[in-house]
């Protein structure tokens, strides 16, 4: 069958096997009727539609039928849409100062990244929030199935949504999210060579805190730890010594380097990684250790912290406890009613699903930007300077290697007048490539610092300078 000839509303018909779209006007946890155009559903990929992706889709609140399309990732693998949808970059938060295990009430983000572009939140890979298969089978997945199931459903979705088809559209992710980013606007660009309907409008994309190559981007945290004082020049010269500075997966043979590694992962055992600042706290699934590094980036939930105290007096904090309302919120029966979650679908809403079946079968992602990089699109990669899990040393390695031109060399960005980070821009013919730091963020920049980052991504997406 002829794909490319086939008019989009045959596509339509074709495609929409097993998907459903609800507009949700009120949500439980917020008094009258939403402010915002919030759309959930499903979408069907894989053979025969046996998995099914589940969506948050929020309009944008300044000028939807301009404004660009965000595709977002978010990391873990495994992590739902919904946890950067209300602790980072929806319009809508949780209550967490006044959570008391009871169903939460709903505040409004005045930072929302729907203030200036429309935003698809999706639960990937299949087992992740609300997605599920229709086979056990069909839970399997890996780096290279999940780009071509997020290009599938967005080609879907935008079957569907034929008014945003020629918005500027933008893939984004962080974390573990960030690494599938470069995949996914691969798998838009070849579809758009191959003149598959419909034509997407891909302008570039956005990471944050994302991993590109290990021997890069982790191979940076002992250098990190170096420059934020958590190890001293004398345990840091004798590692870079010994181990030829690869201190990524060691030689398990080179006795000298595991010997100067030992005094380091001492030193920052203890430390929160996501933010080198806040407590160390327990994690839901394994924790990797500090120097055999896992490719994936389990997300800080504590089993310990998601029931509060009796008492929050000289109660240690934790982000994690602000974790704990998605979990009494997502598993209420009238929120998955008014988000029009298929019963029987799924058992326990997880923020962060540690038991997906998923390979990386992807090590690196540096050729992808390496391809694009020689084409017309721009580029947005930001890392939050106090996050040791992808730190921002590991761009400023591997971004060299795509042979760019300096446009505007390493300066602070403002907000309110304020440093907010630093930045560097370059070049290469009509290629763009943004690179900035946000001051004092963590692995999630927009978590920690909200107001900075919508500052960062409106004026990026007005192409303005930072």
């Amino acid at each position: 069958m002829n794909w490319i000839a086939l008019p989009a509303l045959v596509l339509l018909l074709l495609f929409n096997n097993g998907t459903s779209q609800s507009i949700i006007k009120t949500l439980p946890g917020y008094s009258g009727t939403l402010p915002i155009k919030l759309e959930t559903g499903y979408i069907g990929v894989g053979e025969n539609d046996e998995v099914q992706l589940f969506y948050y889709f929020i309009e944008s609140e300044n000028n939807p039928e301009t404004d660009p399309l965000l595709f977002w990732i978010t990391g873990g693998p495994g992590c739902s849409g919904l946890s950067t949808l209300v602790y980072e970059i929806g319009p809508f938060s949780f209550n967490v100062a006044d959570f008391d295990g009871s169903l939460p009430s709903i505040l409004l983000n005045p930072y929302s990244w729907t203030k200036v572009a429309n935003i698809i939140f999706i639960d990937w890979p299949v087992g992740t929030g609300f997605s599920y298969a229709n086979t056990s089978k069909g839970y399997s997945s890996s780096d290279t199935k999940s780009a071509k199931d997020n290009y599938t459903f967005l080609r879907k979705w935008l079957l569907n949504h034929p008014m945003l088809s020629k918005n500027r559209l933008y893939v984004a992710g962080e974390s573990y999210g960030g690494k599938l980013v470069p995949m996914v606007a691969m798998e838009i660009l070849l579809g758009n060579e191959a003149r598959l309907q419909p034509r997407m409008s891909l302008q570039g994309y956005i990471i944050g805190n994302g991993p590109t190559d290990p021997n890069i981007d982790y191979n940076e945290r002992i250098p990190y730890a170096h420059r934020m004082t958590l190890i001293s020049d004398e345990y840091f010269e004798l590692a870079k010594f010994s181990c030829d500075g690869k201190y990524d997966n060691p030689d398990p043979n080179n006795l000298r380097c595991l010997l100067a590694l030992q005094p380091i992962q001492e030193c920052v055992n203890q430390i929160n990684q996501a933010h080198i600042l806040e407590p160390e706290c327990k994690y839901i699934g394994p924790k990797p250790d500090n120097f055999g590094w896992d490719q994936t980036f389990p997300e800080d939930d504590s089993v310990d912290h998601l029931v509060l105290p009796a008492s929050k007096q000289d109660q240690l904090w934790c982000r994690n406890q602000n974790y704990a309302a998605s979990y009494v919120w997502a598993n209420d029966p009238t929120v998955q009613e008014a988000l029009h979650i298929r019963k029987g679908t799924v058992g326990d809403w997880t923020r962060c699903n540690h038991s997906i079946s998923y390979e990386v079968d992807q090590e690196s992602v540096l050729h992808y930007h390496k391809i694009f990089s020689k084409k017309g699109y721009d580029v947005l990669i930001y890392n939050g300077d106090h996050d040791m899990i992808a730190p921002y040393m590991g761009p400023l390695k591997w971004i060299p290697t795509l042979n760019l031109t300096v446009a505007d060399d390493w300066r602070p960005w403002l907000v309110n007048g304020q440093v907010a980070g630093y930045t560097l821009k370059y070049k290469k013919n009509e290629f763009e490539l943004t690179f900035a730091t946000v001051k004092g963020a963590g692995h999630t920049s927009p978590e920690y610092k909200p107001k900075e980052c919508l500052a960062m991504i409106n004026r990026w997406l007005s192409i303005r300078p930072l």
